[in-house]
């Protein structure tokens, strides 16, 4: 994109826009809790009890969820798709995009691959490297070919080259690359873009037997399938086992936001894993290739795209990845924080949709508010309330009685902060329930204790949310604001070896 000056510092201000909403509200509140303490002690009451009623709220939510996907594992969903016009013209065109993963972590993504309940040769796979780590890649791609490219209708290893303009490395301008590869075989083959579903995946994607023939069923059955995204349940159970307490809980409090966000009625981003119809992806130009969160910009690239005439249909089934495990903790940590950073990062979107949602005459107006308000709320929340509820269920108490401040509230907030907080626990115990249900089989070289260690991780939900939340979150956004991009980061995978 060529940008005129003028056109430049007026992105730059929708950029530093989130960055200084985050900003004003963390020092304001700290600067007027010595300056006003009692309405800062009235604020965080209400506050707490407002985010008490929403985790009951969501709690509700991921209640409903979770019986709908549990529901749908006992579902045959291939006998049901193959009842329906047109099943036997679908194709499955599957992507997994790679950098300098090794064959212990790729081998166990084919080998759920190909125990879909599909037909194979149904499916065109499309593995996707970069030339930055080319022999790595090509070794490991030769014995993924060996091993199982026969059992696909098509299967094809692509090789995205470096430093192409107009680009940035990372996944985004991976797939944009072996989109366009891909779109050249379809072509050859004479195939309907109508007729082919896309699937995007990191490396580490272990579906679900059930998820082709569900997904087949669900484009099958939706009145405009074209201009929809579909958007399954992201579970992180192939190495949670082995991986450290921290990062178990930031995994599944992922997997516990995205099933809520799959009860509501409008969803306006994808996350990680996702589906669209090729014709959409062909209609926009791919995947987007100069920026970091490709995951959810694709969705706003097809909204815009359709003039708002887009969603995203929830699938209630679950693909499987990898939490954050690279084998000592301190590197682990320090990744899972990096991942964190990088999914912050995504506020990016916010100036976009400014740019693009705002100057498109043809989209409604109403089509445009929704998507920038979800961007903006979710990520302004995320960096802040944790914050907030950490530091302002004590600071200003602390400021009232240094002022001498005599007021009942001082005394009594306390107390009623505690009750509340106390309440908040039902979201723990439910999360901890169904965290442990949610998990798979345990390996045996793992003692039956490690099933206490796996409920009682939930307490350290609480330091998750501050160090694993709203400070690198916050960071990305403070990034963003001072023009000090990120670009991709590729969170390393690691398996654990039995010798």
């Amino acid at each position: 994109m060529k940008w005129h000056l003028s056109d430049r510092q007026k992105y730059r201000f929708y950029e530093m826009f989130p960055g200084i909403i985050v900003w004003v509200i963390l020092l304001g509140s700290i600067l007027l809790s010595f300056i006003r303490p009692i309405w800062v002690i009235y604020f965080i009451i209400i506050f707490d009890l407002y985010w008490l009623i929403k985790v009951l709220y969501l709690s509700i939510l991921l209640i409903y969820a979770w019986r709908k996907y549990r529901k749908n594992l006992k579902i045959n969903w291939r006998e049901k798709a193959e009842k329906l016009p047109g099943y036997a013209d679908i194709y499955h065109l599957v992507f997994f995009a790679t950098y300098k993963e090794e064959i212990d972590v790729v081998g166990p993504t084919f080998d759920a691959l190909i125990k879909s309940d599909y037909p194979l040769d149904k499916l065109i796979v499309v593995l996707a490297g970069e030339e930055k780590d080319k022999d790595n890649f090509l070794k490991m791609a030769e014995e993924i070919k060996n091993r199982y490219a026969d059992k696909f209708f098509k299967f094809l290893v692509t090789v995205h080259p470096k430093n192409l303009p107009d680009e940035i490395s990372g996944k985004g301008s991976n797939l944009h690359f072996s989109g366009q590869e891909a779109q050249k075989m379809i072509n050859e083959l004479g195939l309907p873009y109508e007729k082919i579903i896309v699937s995007s995946f990191d490396v580490d994607t272990c579906v679900h037997p059930l998820y082709l023939p569900y997904l087949t069923y669900v484009y099958l059955t939706h009145p405009d399938p074209t201009h929809c995204s579909y958007q399954p349940v992201a579970v992180f159970n192939n190495n949670i086992w082995d991986s450290p307490a921290l990062t178990r809980v930031v995994a599944r409090g992922t997997t516990f936001w995205l099933l809520t966000e799959l009860t509501k009625p409008h969803i306006y981003f994808t996350f990680s894993s996702h589906a669209l119809s090729f014709k959409a992806l062909t209609d926009i130009g791919f995947w987007q290739k100069d920026v970091v969160s490709e995951d959810s910009r694709i969705f706003l690239q097809c909204y815009n795209h359709y003039n708002g005439d887009y969603q995203t249909v929830p699938l209630y089934m679950s693909v499987s990845m990898d939490t954050v495990y690279v084998g000592s903790i301190k590197k682990t940590l320090i990744n899972q924080y990096k991942q964190i950073l990088r999914w912050g990062y995504g506020v990016e979107n916010v100036p976009w949709m400014i740019w693009n949602l705002f100057r498109n005459k043809k989209m409604p107006f109403k089509k445009k508010i929704p998507p920038f308000w979800v961007q903006l709320e979710g990520s302004c929340t995320w960096a802040t309330v944790p914050l907030l509820i950490f530091i302002l269920g004590n600071l200003p108490m602390r400021i009232a009685h240094l002022q001498n401040k005599t007021e009942a509230i001082v005394h009594n907030a306390p107390f009623v902060l505690e009750k509340l907080m106390t309440f908040t626990l039902v979201g723990l115990f439910l999360s901890a329930i169904l965290s442990t249900i949610l998990l798979p089989p345990k390996p045996q070289k793992h003692k039956i204790t490690q099933y206490f260690f796996m409920i009682f991780q939930w307490l350290l939900f609480p330091i998750t949310m501050i160090l694993f939340g709203s400070v690198p979150a916050g960071e990305g956004i403070t990034r963003l604001m001072l023009g000090k991009y990120i670009g991709f980061r590729v969170t390393e995978k690691k398996r654990k070896v039995i010798k």
